[in-house]
């Protein structure tokens, strides 16, 4: 692990000094989770962006693959 120091808003350190959770395991450990948690949420909307920019426009495939769009579907029963 690697030291770092940051500035914290003292409101805001107070209130993380209060959870059980940061007396049980330390403010590290929590704010490494949190920022886990959110760089986490952060790819997978980057990822979703991405996907929409791609494939949002409902253009499909487009004509090189409008044979195959179908393939991935179940068949009509």
């Amino acid at each position: 692990m690697k030291a770092i120091q940051i500035m914290m808003d003292p409101g805001l350190l107070a209130e993380l000094d209060r959870t059980e959770e940061a007396a049980r395991d330390g403010r590290s450990a929590v704010l490494r989770r949190a920022l886990a948690e959110y760089l986490e949420r952060r790819r997978k909307l980057l990822v979703r962006e991405r996907y929409e920019r791609a494939y949002g426009d409902g253009a499909g495939l487009g004509e090189s693959f409008a044979a195959w769009e179908d393939q991935g579907t179940w068949p009509e029963e």
